[in-house]
């Protein structure tokens, strides 16, 4: 049976992917500013800035069965160059848009007989890394509020973070500018590469479908392996 999946911010990069994934078996919606790389006769695309605008607003259908929230930044820098309103910026993009969305939306997703709702967080979180205060500030305060609503909503509502390392998306294309910034980031890594858009875009698929109905209020690390082996 095709479910109705709506992404938030997913026109390019991760997000993109996902849709691919799904649209031949789903109906799509993409909730962003722009249209991206998206072939919207494939896929629904509805204009939508989540700084700003009210998702209940939206032309959505009445029940919705699965809910990626894709957007992020990488804005890496040392602490003592971060102002407090660096700080507010990542905490509106990544999680109070978040929790505006999911609030937003709630009604429809309670429609389904069990939504799945799929963050995203990082790696930094788990392992600490220097630059990365903003950033994992924002992406640790998803993984609680995860876990809590997970907990809130079983068993009519399923929420799974995923947890990626550096992934080669638009976002990442500063750190991945040329090839010996690649090759420092590839082994960085004990699989000796930085992720692809379609690594992370298969997890989320699989948390999306039937198959992953036991699975909820986990934190997914997709990393190379680089959260939990030290192979140097």
């Amino acid at each position: 049976m095709k479910k109705n999946i709506l992404l938030i911010g997913g026109s390019t990069g991760i997000g993109f992917q996902i849709s691919e994934k799904l649209k031949k078996d789903h109906n799509i919606f993409i909730a962003s500013r722009n249209k991206g790389e998206l072939n919207t006769d494939e896929v629904t695309h509805l204009e939508f800035d989540v700084l700003k605008d009210d998702i209940s607003e939206l032309d959505l259908p009445e029940v919705i069965d699965g809910l990626v929230y894709c957007p992020g930044s990488i804005d890496l820098k040392p602490f003592k160059m971060i102002k407090p309103e660096n700080f507010e910026k990542e905490m509106n993009l990544n999680f109070f848009g978040l929790v505006r969305s999911v609030q937003g939306l709630l009604g429809k997703l309670k429609k389904t007989d069990q939504a799945s709702l799929v963050f995203f967080s990082t790696v930094a979180v788990k392992i600490g890394m220097p630059y990365h205060t903003n950033v994992a500030a924002a992406k640790g305060a998803i993984e609680g509020f995860a876990k809590s609503l997970a907990a809130e909503y079983a068993p009519g509502l399923r929420v799974n973070v995923i947890a990626p390392s550096l992934t080669d998306t638009p976002l990442a294309e500063k750190l991945l500018s040329n090839e010996d910034k690649r090759k420092k980031m590839d082994q960085r890594h004990p699989l000796k590469r930085v992720g692809e858009a379609t690594d992370i875009a298969n997890l989320a698929s699989f948390l999306l479908g039937d198959e992953s109905t036991w699975i909820t209020g986990q934190i997914l690390g997709i990393d190379g392996g680089m959260s939990t082996l030290n192979v140097n």
